[in-house]
C-alpha cells in the first residue's frame, strides 16, 4: 500500500511534468510563431495600413504588399526582430521598398521610454505629402534622400541626432506653376534635446540658400537668407511671399516661436 506522502509526490511530479510540457510547447510556439497569426492584433496599431501576402515568422517576416487605408499599394516590407523581445528588449531592423517611398533602419527600445535608431536611410517622392501639406507657398516636389547615422528619441523627440538630407530637383508646386529651387542640402545635429540644422544649396542652382534652424521642445528659431541667382520671375515672386526682397532680390528670414530665448546662441557663421 502506497504511503500518502508517496502518492502526493507522484501526483505533484505528474503535474509538474504536464506543466513543463505546456511551457515547452508555448515556448516553441513563440519561437516559431507565424507572422500571419499576429496580424489581427497588429493591424489596429498601424493607423489604417494593412499588411498583405504575409510570409515567414514573427521574428523574420515579409509582407508582399503594404496597403494604405484608401487601397493604394505602397510597397513591400521585410523585418527582422530579435527574440530578446520576449524578455522586453526589443531590437528590430526594417526594410520597406515602394515606388514613392523606401526606408531601412535599425531600432532598439531602451529604458526610460527611449528609442535608438541607427543607419537609417529614407528616399521619398515628396508628392506623397500632398494630402498632408497645405501651404500658400506651395507643395514640395522632387526627391528627398535622408540619412540618419544615429538618433536617440524620448517621447518621439530627438535627444541626440546626426543626420543629413538632400532635396534633389527641389520644386515648389504653386497655383501659378512650378518654382524650381535646385539642389538643397541639410545637416542636423542634436545634443541635450536641442536640434541645430543648417541648410544650403549646391552652389549651381537657381536659388542661393544659407540658413540655420534651432529647435527644442520649448521653442524654435530660424535665420536664413535666400537669393535668386537668375532673373526667374516665378522664383522672385515666390521669394516675395516669404518677406520683403532687398535690392539684389534676396530675402532675409528671421522667425522664432515658443520660448526661443531659452535656446543657446547659434554658432557664428
Amino acid at each position: 500500500m502506497d504511503h500518502p506522502g508517496s502518492r502526493r509526490l507522484k501526483y505533484l511530479r505528474k503535474h509538474l511534468i504536464g506543466l513543463g510540457v505546456v511551457l515547452l510547447g508555448a515556448a516553441l510556439l513563440l519561437w516559431f510563431l507565424p507572422a500571419r497569426w499576429v496580424m489581427p492584433w497588429l493591424e489596429p496599431k498601424l493607423h489604417g495600413l494593412r499588411l498583405q501576402q504575409v510570409q515567414g515568422l514573427l521574428w523574420d517576416g515579409r509582407a508582399g504588399q503594404v496597403v494604405a487605408a484608401d487601397g493604394r499599394v505602397l510597397g513591400q516590407m521585410q523585418w527582422h526582430m530579435s527574440r530578446s523581445a520576449l524578455l522586453g528588449r526589443l531590437q528590430m531592423h526594417l526594410d520597406f521598398d515602394g515606388p514613392q517611398l523606401a526606408f531601412s533602419g535599425g531600432m532598439q527600445r531602451l529604458p526610460d521610454d527611449q528609442v535608438a535608431w541607427r543607419e537609417v536611410n529614407l528616399r521619398a517622392e515628396l508628392a506623397v505629402l500632398d494630402p498632408y501639406m497645405k501651404s500658400p507657398l506651395g507643395q514640395p516636389r522632387g526627391e528627398l534622400q535622408l540619412k540618419i547615422d544615429h538618433a536617440l528619441l524620448q517621447g518621439g523627440w530627438p535627444l541626440q541626432l546626426q543626420a543629413q538630407a538632400h532635396w534633389q530637383h527641389a520644386v515648389m508646386h504653386t497655383r501659378s506653376g512650378d518654382v524650381a529651387l535646385g539642389e538643397l542640402e541639410w545637416q542636423a545635429q542634436a545634443q541635450g534635446a536641442v536640434i541645430q540644422a543648417q541648410v544650403h544649396d549646391d552652389g549651381n542652382g537657381p536659388l542661393h540658400a544659407n540658413g540655420r534652424l534651432q529647435l527644442s521642445p520649448l521653442g524654435w528659431r530660424l535665420d536664413a537668407t535666400l537669393r535668386p541667382r537668375q532673373t526667374d520671375p516665378a522664383l522672385r515672386r515666390w521669394l516675395a511671399g516669404l518677406g520683403t526682397p532687398a535690392a539684389d532680390g534676396s530675402v532675409h528670414i528671421q522667425r522664432s516661436g515658443g520660448l526661443a530665448g531659452t535656446l543657446p546662441a547659434p554658432p557664428s557663421k
